[in-house]
């Protein structure tokens, strides 16, 4: 369940990331919505998952309340998937 966790948290900060400072510069900038409707669904549905997860596997990794918030926080701010990987997740 962790290895899923880490891709999971890999691929929803990338798409976050992607959505960000990819698709919505180009709908606003460029007036063309299509890469938020195409990146935005799919970002939807990891993001999602990562939260769901992240509940699955608390108990396995003994979080404690902060960590936890810190953990689920992360999936707000860019970049914030990646540092959850960094300081949390690896070589555990």
């Amino acid at each position: 369940m962790e290895k899923v966790f880490r891709v999971i948290a890999f691929l929803e900060g990338v798409s976050y990331l992607l959505l960000l400072f990819i698709a919505t510069p180009v709908k606003y900038i460029g007036n063309d919505p299509q890469y938020v409707k195409m990146l935005g669904m799919p970002h939807g549905v990891l993001f999602i998952m990562y939260i769901i997860l992240a509940f699955m596997i608390k108990a396995e990794y003994k979080w404690n309340s902060r960590q936890f918030s810190v953990i689920l926080i992360a999936s707000l701010i860019p970049f914030g998937t990646f540092y959850v990987d960094k300081k949390y997740l690896r070589n555990k």
